[in-house]
């Protein structure tokens, strides 16, 4: 019962050391106690699941529970009519930002009995959308938009949200977001089963055009963005979201700066060079 649940006290996002700081190149992972715990949970065994033999349902429930976080991409698109469709996408690619150079971003839009949804026939008539991220203080906002309205129904009046004016793009951004961006349709592709020829998905694949950033989430550098101040919502299972919990920074290796101990220690077996 959500009654029984204990109540909401927002996040607290905040740095921390890794999780197995002592990690060094060729430990496995039970060189922790964390690891062993890890690694104690194969005793239970595993469970297959065949795609050819299960309803797509099972694998859905599956993949939105397994692949986890997931970023909200909350769609804002105009239809050729002039009517303002506003739906937040859980279903994103598992990525999200396909390329920074151009810059683009990646959602997908299920087919369901050979019908699209708004936001995809939208962003095909009129080429363009904006992709808004949701922050913890109006999710419920948000989440309304995600009811079966008809499609010459725009969500924005029962959302609550606010409007404003984009740069490139028809379908205006929601204001109450600290980071949005608008987007023209780079490319959308029908997803084919390749057993039964239906349309079941579309990707779309959007280039940014412009990105509007609140100052106040900007870091000091205001280069890039800080999680603290933008309190992003993440998905996960069912109907469940989540925030951000603890965060830790782990440093990229360097072959420059790690190849030739690495090949000292005996941990790796060179040939002609190449690993």
């Amino acid at each position: 019962m959500e009654s029984d649940l204990p109540p909401y006290h927002g996040s607290h996002f905040k740095h921390t050391t890794p999780p197995v700081p002592s990690w060094s190149f060729g430990d496995g992972v039970d060189s922790s106690e964390q690891g062993k715990k890890w690694l104690a949970g194969e005793e239970s065994g595993w469970t297959g699941f065949d795609a050819s033999k299960e309803a797509p349902g099972v694998f859905y429930k599956l993949l939105t529970s397994g692949i986890v976080p997931r970023p909200v991409a909350f769609v804002s698109s105009v239809s050729e009519a002039g009517i303002k469709n506003l739906a937040p996408f859980r279903w994103v690619r598992w990525s999200f930002l396909v390329t920074h150079n151009p810059p683009i971003i990646s959602i997908s839009c299920n087919v369901i009995a050979g019908k699209s949804k708004d936001t995809a026939l939208n962003i095909k008539e009129t080429k363009g959308f904006t992709v808004n991220i949701i922050s913890e203080s109006w999710i419920h906002n948000a989440n309304a938009c995600s009811i079966d309205a008809p499609p010459d129904v725009g969500e924005w009046p029962i959302s609550g949200l606010t409007p404003a004016d984009t740069v490139h793009v028809k379908a205006p951004r929601v204001k109450e977001s600290a980071f949005s961006m608008e987007c023209e349709l780079f490319q959308a592709i029908d997803i084919v089963h390749p057993e039964t020829g239906e349309t079941t998905t579309t990707l779309i694949l959007g280039r940014v055009k412009y990105i509007h950033v609140r100052n106040d989430v900007l870091t000091d550098k205001r280069d890039a963005v800080n999680p603290t101040q933008l309190r992003p919502i993440l998905r996960l299972g069912d109907i469940t979201y989540a925030v951000l919990g603890d965060g830790f920074r782990v440093p990229r290796p360097s072959w420059k700066d790690e190849g030739e101990g690495l090949q000292a220690s005996g941990i790796l077996s060179v040939h002609d060079g190449k690993l």
